[in-house]
């Protein structure tokens, strides 16, 4: 969550500048590698898709305040990514339609202490929640504000792939990088992929977690 900053020093407001510019970067290096190219390679053009080959992915959620909506997106068009992530130590997790929908919704989660193949209770998740399209990106900065109840996973084919389901809920708003809108993600429940054999980020997109 973007702190509210009282006049108590100068200090605050650089860290409070610093996570706004880490949250920025992030959001469009998100929004880049969420747009593929398409069969003749124009960019921007996004393929129907699957999130997971076992047609049993999926991502729910409960959104309100400056977006209110009930997300319900099944296995089919809808896009999901997984890869590992190493500040702090888990896996980031990401949902989006690619059938575009209105909203069009990008949420990116980040899952502290989640390793490869091993089960999680009540766990830290960090949430970032880009419309895209538009200039709005919220989020938690932070893994203190969500909580991932349960996580289970499951092997696949592909060496170092895992369908991981989890739901949980956040208790506090993640707030809008500019502006004072802010959006609660009540309870969000998924199943997606991760693959671990992807490096743990690479450059600014590894900060989309934190």
């Amino acid at each position: 969550m973007i702190p509210v900053i009282a006049n108590t020093g100068s200090r605050r407001l650089r860290l409070r500048a610093g996570a706004l510019t880490i949250l920025m970067a992030v959001a469009a290096a998100a929004l880049a590698e969420s747009a593929p190219p398409n069969a003749a390679g124009t960019p921007g053009s996004t393929p129907a898709a699957d999130c997971l080959e076992s047609g049993d992915g999926y991502f729910r959620a409960r959104v309100a305040g400056a977006i209110d909506a009930r997300i319900n997106w099944p296995n089919s068009g809808t896009k999901c990514q997984g890869e590992t992530k190493s500040v702090p130590p888990g896996v980031r997790m990401s949902f989006q339609r690619s059938v575009k929908a209105k909203p069009d919704l990008l949420f990116v989660f980040g899952l502290t202490g989640v390793r490869e193949g091993q089960a999680v209770r009540a766990t830290g998740a960090n949430l970032t929640l880009i419309v895209q399209g538009t200039p709005k990106i919220f989020g938690t900065l932070g893994d203190s504000r969500c909580t991932v109840d349960s996580l289970t996973q499951r092997r696949l084919r592909t060496p170092g792939a895992y369908r991981v389901e989890a739901r949980g809920f956040c208790t506090q708003p993640a707030h809008a990088v500019r502006g004072t809108d802010a959006v609660l993600v009540s309870t969000f429940e998924f199943a997606g992929l991760v693959n671990y054999g992807t490096a743990a980020g690479a450059g600014t997109a590894a900060q989309v977690s934190r």
